[in-house]
């Protein structure tokens, strides 16, 4: 049942500034050289270094007259300013700043939300994670292998056969993220329980509360016509997610099954105000330990393991490659969660661009993310995000999974 990221010259400049006024002894200009060097640390977080490997990796992306980057059909580059435009007012900065290191000179975006109370801590890229949906290619198996779970057809430990030699259970399908494993349960499924399901689990409505240009993304009305159901429940087909709608979904499983309304505080005042908002219960309390040896064996030994880094701070995730043809760009997702000490934070990545695009990359920028945070001893210190947030418990918002 379920119940509802300085540019080198403006660092130079400040550093000589502030080196050159003692010398002249002018005390008036002091103001200027703070105020300096106040624009250097909040330049920081909103954009990353301009490295020798980051040009190069930049120059590779110009585009012909046909607007295509060099290299394959794909309409957007692989690497770019993702900071661009971002306005950091009410975001945690120590988090930012990871995931804009995290990032480098990839195009793409990275949410930061904390599980606990639905806040999104960070979002580097803040157009692409807002105004657009995409294929949400393999992290759609979480929602398939969930469903399947519930509706009982098929158990963790239960060995699905696939030809001759090829025998996957559950664990190890998530792990390598198999395509026919999952194409199989989806087709066991059908259309309308997997529709059901992932309605539930927040795909095609806002993941966020009065967040201004948030896109729905998308579901489809019927099974789709290029691989039907298959297809749907292995690589998304069909279906338009949004980074948000995924961290969404992922705090659910993170914090035992509470759907958050996703909640972007913008200054202090909105901060000192926020309070959590349930969207919906989820009873997945016996789904969720079934499915975290999956998302575990990912990362330790699959196809996310560039994000593994400390056997004893475990990051649960699950990784996403396919080619978005009405782009048409080439996609790399990865959708993740930690536990460190009972702390938890949940990072999404989307990666936009060419072939060097795929989850396994994706991986590795959510990896860094959580290194970098931990190297500042982050999750030791049993931070909270959000030290003024109370729970509020859901009430008269509960969904059946017969429904």
């Amino acid at each position: 049942m379920i119940q509802n990221r300085s540019k080198r010259p403006a660092i130079t400049a400040a550093i000589v500034a502030l080196a050159v006024l003692p010398l002249l002894a002018v005390p008036a200009k002091r103001p200027v050289a703070a105020a300096k060097k106040k624009a250097v640390v909040t330049k920081s977080l909103t954009r990353s270094k301009v490295t020798p490997a980051k040009k190069r990796a930049l120059a590779r992306t110009r585009t012909g007259r046909s607007g295509k980057v060099a290299g394959g059909p794909w309409k957007e580059p692989t690497f770019a300013d993702s900071t661009m435009g971002d306005a950091v007012d009410g975001e945690d900065l120590t988090i930012r700043q990871a995931a804009v290191d995290a990032l480098g000179p990839y195009n793409g975006s990275v949410v930061v939300s904390d599980p606990k109370t639905g806040r999104i801590l960070t979002i580097v890229n803040q157009k692409l994670a807002l105004h657009s949906g995409f294929q949400p290619c393999s992290t759609i198996k979480l929602v398939t292998a969930i469903a399947g779970l519930h509706e009982g057809v098929m158990e963790r430990t239960t060995p699905m056969r696939f030809g001759r030699r090829k025998v996957l259970d559950l664990t190890e399908a998530l792990a390598m993220s198999d395509n026919q494993y999952f194409a199989r349960v989806g087709e066991k499924l059908g259309f309308e329980k997997v529709s059901h399901y992932a309605r539930l689990l927040g795909l095609g409505e806002r993941a966020g509360l009065g967040i201004d240009g948030e896109f729905p993304g998308t579901l489809p009305a019927a099974p789709p016509k290029f691989g039907g159901v298959g297809m749907m429940t292995s690589f998304g087909e069909g279906i338009q997610l949004t980074p948000l709608q995924l961290a969404s979904m992922l705090g659910a499983v993170a914090n035992g099954g509470t759907l958050f309304h996703l909640q972007y505080p913008r200054s202090s005042d909105e901060l000192k105000g926020f309070v959590p908002r349930v969207k919906r219960s989820l009873e997945i309390t016996n789904e969720i330990p079934e499915i975290k040896p999956g998302m575990m064996g990912a990362v330790e030994h699959g196809t996310a393991r560039r994000a593994y880094y400390d056997p004893n701070e475990p990051i649960f995730g699950k990784t996403g490659t396919c080619t978005d043809r009405a782009t048409p760009t080439h996609l790399g997702w990865f959708g993740s969660f930690n536990e460190v000490a009972g702390n938890r934070l949940v990072v999404v990545v989307l990666l936009t661009g060419g072939k060097a695009v795929n989850g396994p990359v994706a991986a590795q920028v959510a990896g860094r993310v959580y290194k970098n945070l931990s190297g500042q001893q982050f999750f030791a210190q049993g931070r909270t995000p959000t030290p003024s947030a109370i729970r509020i418990p859901a009430s008269g918002n509960s969904f059946l999974s017969n429904e």
